[in-house]
C-alpha cells in the first residue's frame, strides 16, 4: 500500500482510506470489524468517519459508526497504527437531533461534538478533525451556482479556526481539515491561519469521480499549490461506476435499491456516461470499479481515495485497485468520454 503525506502534518496516510458510513446501517458491528481487519491487513492506515454516520442520517442510528470503530479499537488495540479522521456536522434542520438548540459550527457545538466523538471512538484524540460542511450558505452537495445570501449570520471563519486551534492545543485534535468546501472557503481558511498563527488545514474532503470532476475547476490548483490535498469521497459515484446499476438494474441490498434519497448520480446524462465508462473498462479487460478507483487515486492532487464497501468481497475488489495501472490509451479514452459528457452529476 502506497503512503502519501497528509498536507504539512508530518503524517503518512495510505493512498486508499476506509470510509465507514455504512457501519450501523448496511453493516453490522461484526461486519464493520471484519472490514477494518481486512483493510488494516491490506496496508490501509487511514480510517474516515463522522459524528453524523451512518448514512442515511437518522436520529435512531446516529453515532453507531463511531461506536463500532471504538469497539474495534478497544478489542484490537494499536491506536497509534492508525490515522483516524472524523467530522463535525454543520447547520441544517435535517440534523437538528444532533444537539439541543441550533446545530452550527460555533464553540459550543464543535466542543460538544468532539467530546461525544471521542467517547464513541474510545480514544483521547483524533488525528484529523474535519468540518463536514460549511456553516455559511454556499454551494455544496451538488449545487453548482452560488447564490449570495441577503443576510448571513453564519459563524465567522476566524472564530471557527480559533475553536479548532484550542482543541489542537488541548491535544484532542492533531490536525484539521474541511469537507464540501469551496475554493473561496479553503483559501480563506489558509490565509487566516497564516495571518493569525493558527493551525493550517491539511486536507479537503470533497466528492470526486468520473461523473463529477468539478473539483478540478477551482480546487485542484489550490490543493496542489497550497499542499492541502483532496480526500476524495464517492469515487464510485454511489456504486454507479461499478456497472451494477446499468439499464436500470437495482440489485437486492444495494444502496440505490434501499434508499431513494441517493439520486445524485442517477440522472439520464450520468447513466449514459457511466455506461460508456463501464464499456471502456471492459474493452480494455479491466474491472470497471477498479478502473474508476485507480483513475481517482492517480490524480496528482489526491492525497487519499476514500473507499466504501458493504461486503468483504466488495472490499477486496476495491482494495486491489491500488495495483491497477492505467495505460495512456485508457486515460485518453476516459478523457474522450469526459469531453462528450463533462460532469453529468456534480
Amino acid at each position: 500500500m502506497r503512503k502519501r503525506p497528509l498536507g504539512n502534518s508530518g503524517l503518512q496516510v495510505s493512498a486508499l482510506c476506509l470510509g465507514t458510513m455504512t457501519f450501523g446501517e448496511q453493516n453490522t458491528e461484526a461486519e464493520a470489524h471484519a472490514q477494518l481487519d481486512r483493510a488494516l491487513a491490506a496496508g490501509v492506515n487511514f480510517i474516515d468517519t463522522a459524528e453524523m454516520y451512518p448514512v442515511p442520517p437518522r436520529a435512531e442510528t446516529q453515532g453507531r459508526t463511531e461506536s463500532y470503530i471504538g469497539s474495534w479499537l478497544a478489542a484490537r488495540g494499536g491506536r497509534d497504527r492508525l490515522v483516524l479522521a472524523t467530522k463535525v456536522a454543520g447547520p441544517g434542520d435535517w440534523v437538528a437531533y444532533l444537539r439541543p438548540g441550533r446545530v452550527r459550527l460555533d464553540r459550543a457545538n464543535i466542543t460538544a461534538a468532539l467530546e461525544a466523538s471521542l467517547r464513541r471512538l474510545r480514544t483521547d484524540y483524533v488525528d484529523l478533525y474535519q468540518l463536514h460542511w460549511p456553516d455559511r450558505p454556499t454551494n455544496f452537495f451538488g449545487q453548482l451556482g452560488y447564490q449570495h445570501p441577503e443576510t448571513d449570520d453564519s459563524v465567522p471563519l476566524l472564530e471557527i479556526l480559533e475553536v479548532l486551534a484550542d482543541l489542537v492545543q488541548a491535544g484532542k485534535v492533531r490536525h484539521i481539515g474541511v469537507s464540501n468546501e469551496t475554493p473561496w472557503g479553503l483559501m480563506r481558511y489558509l490565509a487566516l491561519a497564516e495571518k493569525h498563527g493558527l493551525p493550517r488545514l491539511v486536507s479537503i474532503q470533497n466528492p470526486y469521480n468520473l461523473l463529477n470532476r468539478s473539483f478540478e475547476i477551482g480546487l485542484a490548483e489550490v490543493a496542489l499549490r497550497e499542499n492541502c490535498g483532496l480526500l476524495a469521497y464517492s469515487p464510485l459515484a454511489f456504486g454507479v461506476l461499478s456497472g451494477k446499476y446499468l439499464n436500470g438494474a437495482r440489485p437486492e441490498g444495494a444502496r440505490l435499491t434501499l434508499f431513494e434519497r441517493f439520486q445524485r448520480y442517477s440522472n439520464p446524462q450520468a447513466a449514459w456516461a457511466a455506461a460508456e465508462y463501464v464499456a471502456l473498462a471492459r474493452r480494455h479487460g479491466l474491472d470497471p470499479a477498479q478502473m474508476a478507483l485507480a483513475w481517482v487515486t492517480s490524480r496528482p492532487f489526491v492525497t487519499s481515495n476514500i473507499l466504501g464497501a458493504t461486503s468483504l468481497a466488495q472490499l477486496d475488489t476495491i482494495l486491489a485497485s491500488i495495483d491497477q495501472e492505467l495505460s495512456e490509451e485508457v486515460i485518453a479514452d476516459i478523457e474522450a468520454i469526459h469531453v462528450r459528457q463533462p460532469n453529468p452529476a456534480p
